[in-house]
Order: C-alpha cells, then sequence, then structure tokens
C-alpha cells in the first residue's frame, strides 16, 4: 500500500442500458422462459404403511414414586432406530429417557405426545394399562 495506489473511476462509464449479450447469435433457442404446459392436476394418495403396533404405557412401581411412560412391543426393529426413535420423543416431549431392556422409557406422562412421534414415524399406537 505505497503512494502510487490507482483508483479506479466511479465516473459515468457505459450506460445499464448496454446488452453484453446483444452480439450473440441465439439461432434456434427460445427468447425467453417457455411456460410448462398445464396438466390436470393428478392427487396422490400417500397410504402410510402400518410398521406394527407398539403398546405405550404409564409406570410408577419400582421407580421411587417417579413416572415413566414405557413404549413396548416392538418387532423386527433393530436396536439402532430404536434409540434414534427414543433421541427424537425426548426432543419433542423437552425430557429424558433412553432404551432399557428392549423397550423405550420416558420420563413423565407424556403418552399423548409419544403418540404423535411413533404415528408420524409409522406405527400404529395403542395405550395400554392405566
Amino acid at each position: 500500500m505505497g503512494k502510487g495506489k490507482k483508483r479506479v473511476s466511479t465516473e459515468g462509464g457505459q450506460g445499464l442500458g448496454v446488452n453484453p449479450f446483444g452480439g450473440l447469435d441465439l439461432g434456434s433457442l427460445p427468447s425467453g422462459p417457455v411456460s410448462p404446459v398445464s396438466q390436470p392436476s393428478k392427487e396422490v394418495e400417500t397410504v402410510k404403511k402400518s410398521r406394527g403396533r407398539l403398546d405405550v404405557r404409564r409406570e410408577k412401581s419400582g421407580r421411587g414414586g417417579k413416572t415413566v411412560s414405557v413404549v413396548s412391543g416392538w418387532k423386527g426393529i433393530s436396536a439402532e432406530e430404536k434409540a434414534v426413535l427414543a433421541k427424537s420423543i425426548q426432543k419433542r416431549c423437552g425430557v429424558g429417557g433412553g432404551v432399557k431392556n428392549g423397550n423405550i422409557e420416558i420420563q413423565g406422562d407424556k403418552r399423548e405426545e409419544i403418540r404423535a412421534a411413533l404415528e408420524d414415524a409409522g406405527f400404529r399406537v395403542v395405550f395400554a394399562g392405566g
């Protein structure tokens, strides 16, 4: 950054009306965007296939008076997928929990939130017990 620094002039120059692509030969290209031909809209029905039945129950016994919601009845679901589902349910409910003995345990009575999360994942949820 010496004394001989040359500055670029910001005075005038070519007007903005000049098209830099004006001299190009377009040949058989269209002059503008082609509007798509409107086709009758076909309503696609997305049928959610049930991935199985899950039981959601509330437990207090043997937990020092604390309430826990337990999701059981997993068939054909890997332990990794259970862990991912448990993590998403915990985030959705804003509580702790985890996978224990092949079941997902969520702290507190959050059965409705658990039902919504599992139904979004494609499971059929049934409340069991009281």
